[in-house]
């Protein structure tokens, strides 16, 4: 395929007046615990029930449970070449490529130059990293493979989506732990309002579920310890919560200008309309007791999206059913945003999924926008009575939803905060 040049004379983008012009998602990919694609794994958000189960790889740790995508076989879905790919980039391609078709767009012919690519990670190729330092170990240096390096750094699942979709443009990988996917989308939203490309391939993926890792979760005391019942183990906000479960996943959208999805005449499903990004300088692992980061955040993604506090409708929160972020995380939605929305966190049905929590909850959140539908959160008993806002448990509500704020928190105390709203 013939690659056009990757520079143009451009005037600056507005719609008028120098306002910045609306982005939009028309495509949605993802693979989770719930499922391979989008509508299974939304099905399984809305059935609120945890996917969490006694994972074999595990054996021998104090912690031996996961929300690992057990339907994905990469073999199946990308043939022989999945061999040379970590999961965490098969994971991502079979998000892409739904993604892609879900936009009624064909990268056969699409201007590559103008297609960018933002897909966060926090840990890349654990597996493989993993794998071929036993390799090292046990039968030498000159029998680690050649494919270590390329199969396990992060910014891979960006590059082989490039390489997979004829994708041209920016292409970058963000690395804010597990506010990585929503910093991705985030970016997105800057490349596309200042006219670096048309559209934008986003999100973020992880599989990191290895012994050594969840080993590190464990001793830092950062799992749940349910492990004789594992579907019940991810309990955000609920009084027993004490700690989240490892996931696996990768979600991608397709962003684009609205005016460009109006002229296509395609599917809008929900306006990225702000992002807001800031660090808790706080604590290396452990949130702001306040959430004064992640307030930061917040605010800032609605002064972009040109919205106060009292027009949020729900909250996605990031929600990871460990009694620090839970508590601090609500004490920051009661703050700002008194008038009480509905608020839900998705990980008690898919776990944390780390480096890819953020897109796939920005996936919710938007189904959220256009289904009027708010999921429950899984395994919620009994709220902690600390935890003073609107948890939505037991099942979906259904209601009016225009604006919808998605929370990202990271390791190190790196904060994303989207602000999706109804296509305008």
């Amino acid at each position: 395929m013939t690659r056009r040049s990757c520079w143009r004379p451009r005037a600056p983008v507005s719609d008028g007046g120098g306002a910045k012009p609306d982005v939009t998602i028309t495509g949605m990919g993802m693979v989770t615990s719930g499922g391979i694609g989008v509508k299974q794994s939304w099905e399984a958000v809305l059935r609120g029930e945890g996917t969490a189960t006694t994972d074999p790889a595990l054996e021998g740790l104090d912690v031996t449970m996961s929300c690992r995508a057990e339907d994905f076989d990469g073999k199946e879905q990308l043939g022989r070449r999945a061999r040379k790919l970590d999961r965490f980039v098969q994971l991502t391609l079979v998000a892409a490529k739904e993604a892609i078709e879900d936009a009624g767009l064909d990268p056969e012919s699409w201007d590559g130059a103008r297609i960018g690519v933002v897909i966060g990670c926090g840990m890349g190729g654990a597996p493989t990293w993993e794998q071929e330092h036993s390799v090292l170990l046990e039968r030498g240096h000159d029998r680690v493979s050649p494919h270590l390096i390329p199969r396990m750094i992060p910014n891979m699942a960006a590059g082989h989506v490039a390489m997979e979709f004829d994708a041209h443009g920016p292409n970058f990988c963000t690395a804010t732990a597990c506010a990585s996917g929503a910093t991705a989308i985030g970016s997105a939203l800057d490349l596309l309002r200042l006219d670096r490309c048309d559209l934008v391939i986003a999100g973020g993926t992880e599989s990191g579920i290895t012994p050594l890792s969840i080993a590190g979760f464990a001793n830092m005391t950062a799992l749940s310890g349910r492990v004789d019942d594992p579907a019940a183990a991810s309990r955000p906000f609920d009084s027993d919560r004490d700690g989240f479960v490892a996931g696996e996943a990768a979600g991608v959208v397709i962003l684009e200008r609205a005016r460009d999805a109006d002229a296509r005449a395609v599917r809008r499903y929900a306006d990225v309309a702000g992002y807001g990004a800031s660090a808790d300088g706080h604590h290396v692992t452990a949130p702001h007791p306040e959430g004064a980061g992640g307030e930061g955040a917040l605010r800032a993604a609605l002064a972009d999206a040109d919205l106060s506090a009292s027009d949020v409708d729900h909250v996605n929160a990031h929600g990871t059913s460990t009694p620090l972020n839970d508590l601090s995380e609500s004490r920051m939605i009661s703050r700002v945003m008194p008038h009480g929305p509905s608020v839900t966190s998705t990980k008690g049905v898919t776990g944390h999924a780390l480096g890819g929590a953020g897109a796939i909850e920005a996936i919710f959140s938007g189904l959220t926008i256009h289904h009027n539908t708010v999921p429950p959160t899984a395994n919620l008993e009994n709220q902690d009575p600390e935890i003073e806002i609107d948890v939505v448990g037991g099942a979906p509500r259904e209601t009016d939803v225009d604006v919808v704020i998605s929370d990202s928190f990271g390791f190190g105390g790196q904060n994303a905060v989207l602000a999706l709203t109804s296509p305008r």
